[in-house]
């Protein structure tokens, strides 16, 4: 064999696995194991959702990578961030006087924020979810949440004290991706409220009790 074949064949070794690499890059983590730290505790819930099954539940979330894995992120201009700021602390403050409508707002905002980042448009949840699930795993449940709890059917006009604690735990949990597409996480404990949500912190829900700690926690 002569030296220029060698040295062909060194080169295209070479590009195989550069390319390989970059495939891997594009496209994520394959394998139970890179799945698992890709979308945290949403890999259970999947495979929960298929019943145990874990190949079935890993054929999706591999998809979900293929088709949303090469998806780039948008920056936030300043007065967009500032823009959800407020009126995510507005929704807040509704929920004081209206949890349902609140929540329904915080849903709208957080739609409006992905599709702002560049994921796909919130009228198209199911994929819109899917495309967050690949890059914000361990947050998206808090968004499920809150879609399901803004899309429920209407219950009755005084809203029993169960019903009002779930529409709390999901507007909670759903804040934890707001922050993270907004570019506002910060370490557990260090995150300091703006004085308008300070404000709706202090005001009492229907029921006299302070909000803080409730649509607050973790704060």
């Amino acid at each position: 064999m002569s030296t220029g074949v060698i040295i062909a064949l060194i080169v295209v070794g070479v590009v195989v696995v550069v390319a390989a690499g970059l495939f891997a890059a594009r496209t994520g983590p394959r394998g139970g194991r890179g799945l698992r730290r890709r979308f945290g505790p949403e890999y259970d819930r999947v495979v929960a959702r298929h019943d145990g099954d874990t190949k079935a539940a890993e054929h999706e979330l591999s998809e979900r990578v293929r088709q949303h894995g090469s998806l780039k992120e948008q920056e936030l201009e300043p007065a967009a961030r500032e823009r959800y700021q407020v009126r995510w602390a507005g929704a807040q403050e509704h929920f004081v006087t209206s949890p349902e409508e609140a929540v329904a707002e915080a849903d709208r905002l957080l739609a409006g924020l992905a599709k702002e980042r560049g994921f796909p448009d919130g009228g198209r949840y199911d994929e819109q979810f899917a495309a967050l699930s690949v890059h914000h795993g361990p947050q998206v449940d808090g968004y499920r949440r809150l879609h399901r709890a803004a899309h429920a059917r209407p219950g009755r006009a005084e809203e029993s004290r169960a019903g009002t604690e779930e529409l709390r735990t999901a507007m909670v949990e759903a804040r934890a991706l707001f922050e993270v597409l907004l570019g506002t996480e910060r370490p557990r404990g260090a995150h300091r409220p703006t004085d308008r949500t300070a404000a709706a912190e202090r005001q009492p829900d229907a029921k006299g009790h302070a909000l803080k700690g409730r649509l607050a926690k973790g704060n």
